[in-house]
């Protein structure tokens, strides 16, 4: 089959992760990519694997009718038996204009959890409020990928019986245990092996809340020395209010801002103990599962499938908790100091990672769905 998938953007993010995994390791089905927005990270990678893509070039949360256009030209040239759309706007501008233009194989995919917390920007919420109505008539199918996800939008009017669950997949050798990583990176960090090092991975985002987690970090400071880095977009001593935060906080010998990095499965293999501190907005927290494959066990904020990921394999406490967050990294580094459970903790839970999400299964998954779509 020729699946056209018409995804907002092509940034660093989980959902284009997925997307560019997806069509570049599925060998049954002939791929195509539209892009909202511009090539952003993944175009260039996408183009190296000789998938065709478009760009509609697009400014964020903007839509004009000479994109519109252009958008029914390609579906009209590329003929799709799929049409395959990723997150909210592209769900709903994606999905119409392909209805519109006479295809019916329609299949969303939604990637957000909590509808009344994904964004504060009102028109994401009125384009996901908007798709809630549409889902009757333009979808044949709606993939969430977790299954908070699906309780969250069937639980407000998506319709039900079209939605599917497919947790995300993932490359076991790009993201494994790799002591001679390890090293590399605490080297260049000056970070002994001995040294307690902490870490998350996420962009500078309200939904992340690096505020609160620097509120824990303090409280963790109280009882342990540690360094903990912060990866992602925006995290880099340009951002005044996350270096403001560290300074009030006496956090300034703690704290490495490294920015957005490509080298993130060194960066997992580094840390002893990766930490997610987000309010809202995960759908399937990516970072969780590539630390967990990496043999990094992991705290986290109990935020979309973070409890299906972690499992029994770690820690998993309410958002919005600096408490509960410090206490959990705390119970985390006191179990480290028992060498055998600590290894054998970390063993386990990368077993569960392999064994539950593999990027085989989510491949198998999707052609799954596609095969029904088109025979509704």
């Amino acid at each position: 089959m020729k699946i056209v998938h018409i995804i907002t953007g092509l940034n660093n993010g989980g959902a284009e992760g997925v997307l560019y995994r997806l069509v570049t390791n599925d060998k049954k089905n002939e791929h195509i990519v539209i892009s909202m927005m511009d090539a952003g990270k993944y175009g260039p990678l996408l183009e190296v694997k000789n998938i065709k893509t478009y760009f509609l070039n697009l400014r964020r949360g903007s839509i004009s009718i000479s994109a519109l256009i252009k958008l029914k030209k390609i579906l009209k040239i590329e003929q799709p038996d799929i049409v395959q759309t990723w997150m909210s706007h592209a769900d709903l501008i994606g999905g119409v204009v392909a209805r519109f233009t006479g295809f019916k194989n329609i299949v969303w995919n939604i990637r957000h959890s909590k509808i009344e917390h994904t964004t504060s920007n009102l028109k994401t919420r009125a384009v996901i409020l908007l798709s809630m109505f549409l889902s009757n008539a333009v979808p044949k199918k709606i993939i969430c990928c977790s299954y908070k996800t699906y309780e969250d939008y069937s639980n407000n009017g998506y319709r039900k019986d079209k939605m599917e669950v497919i947790s995300n997949g993932y490359d076991f050798e790009q993201f494994n245990q790799n002591i001679e990583l390890r090293a590399l990176i605490r080297k260049e960090l000056n970070i002994a092996e001995n040294d307690i090092l902490l870490g998350m991975v996420g962009r500078c985002d309200p939904a992340k809340n690096h505020l609160g987690l620097l509120e824990a970090l303090s409280l963790v400071r109280k009882n342990i020395n540690f360094k903990f880095l912060l990866i992602g977009r925006d995290l880099n001593i340009n951002n005044e209010l996350i270096v403001k935060k560290i300074k009030q906080l006496n956090l300034t010998e703690n704290i490495i801002l490294l920015d957005q990095r490509k080298d993130i499965p060194a960066i997992m293999n580094a840390l002893d103990l990766h930490v997610l501190s987000s309010s809202y907005g995960e759908g399937f927290p990516n970072v969780i599962a590539e630390a967990m494959a990496c043999g990094t066990l992991c705290v986290s904020t109990d935020v979309g499938d973070a409890s299906v990921i972690v499992d029994q394999y770690g820690w998993v406490v309410q958002p919005n908790s600096p408490e509960l967050l410090a206490n959990a990294i705390l119970k985390a580094i006191e179990l480290k100091t028992d060498a055998s459970v600590w290894s054998n903790m970390k063993h386990d839970a990368k077993k569960h990672i392999i064994k539950s999400f593999s990027l085989s299964s989510m491949i198998e998954k999707y052609n799954f769905v596609w095969k029904k779509t088109v025979e509704l």
